[in-house]
């Protein structure tokens, strides 16, 4: 994904964020466990944004352990992990195949080809576990590349994709919540979309890359248009009858979603104004 998706950490309890660290240590000790030091390598704070919601949601039984990790080798760490924490990292490897592959794609970036290889067998596996999950994600990354050949400039077709695909992964078990969590997935998808694409305009101007912005025939209220799409995500958050993790959840959607997208809007102004 694209590391949007995290906490604000100086407005979180500190209780809070050790609960979270712990979820996203957990997610790393599971990613380890099941394939692997380089499937460690694919750990985002997406996916752990994935494990808080459901844990709060269906609140499932959970183990705790400490343990030391190569990024902490000095003190051990609470990892917090349950069965959500096995979907998410099986969601991981599925995004994380598909992205290294289309790297390839377009980049003949050799390396990527070579870890795509190496998760290519667990990936097999997976696809054929979570068929409606991993046929998603594969009708995203080909309709998505069809965009970019053809140049759509519909801001919401080409951000709708990366949704509908997130909304289908945040369906964990098709029950009562199913609606309500992909609409929530669906509009955090085209708000991720969306930033990604705003971060890389200079960028993509310069390569002759596709962004959507590039081919609006005005300019775009960027941060009015990512609002809406945060109003319409956190409506549908609030219709879920979650209290367990409910202040972590609430920091990341009102607050941490936008701390990389203010630090590089920050950073345009710099660039404009020469200041230093």
């Amino acid at each position: 994904m694209f590391g949007y998706v995290t906490i604000n950490k100086p407005e979180l309890k500190v209780k809070d964020y050790e609960k979270y660290h712990a979820y996203y240590c957990g997610l790393c000790k599971v990613l380890k466990r099941k394939y692997g030091a380089l499937g460690q390598l694919t750990l985002t704070f997406d996916m752990t944004f994935l494990i808080v919601l459901l844990s709060g949601l269906y609140e499932p039984e959970e183990k705790r352990e400490a343990h030391r990790c190569i990024a902490h080798p000095a003190k051990k760490h609470v990892m917090r992990y349950n069965e959500i924490t096995e979907y998410a990292a099986d969601m991981n490897i599925i995004l994380a195949y598909h992205n290294l592959m289309d790297d390839w794609t377009d980049d003949r970036n050799i390396g990527k080809l070579s870890f795509a290889k190496i998760l290519e067998r667990s990936y097999r596996k997976l696809e054929k576990k979570y068929e409606r999950q991993a046929a998603a994600v594969n009708h995203y990354m080909e309709t998505l590349t069809e965009c970019e050949k053809r140049k759509e400039s519909s801001l919401d077709m080409a951000a709708g994709l990366t949704g509908e695909m997130l909304g289908e992964i945040f369906n964990y078990r098709e029950d009562e919540w199913a609606e309500t969590l992909k609409k929530l997935g669906f509009y955090l998808g085209k708000f991720i979309y969306l930033c990604d694409a705003s971060e890389d305009v200079e960028k993509d101007k310069k390569s002759g890359s596709y962004n959507p912005f590039l081919l609006q025939e005005k300019d775009i209220d960027k941060r009015e248009i990512l609002n809406l799409m945060m109003a319409d995500c956190t409506r549908e958050f609030e219709k879920l009858p979650i209290l367990l993790n409910a202040d972590i959840l609430r920091n990341i959607l009102y607050a941490g979603v936008w701390q990389k997208f203010e630090r590089i809007q920050a950073g345009a102004t710099k660039e404009e104004t020469g200041v230093k």
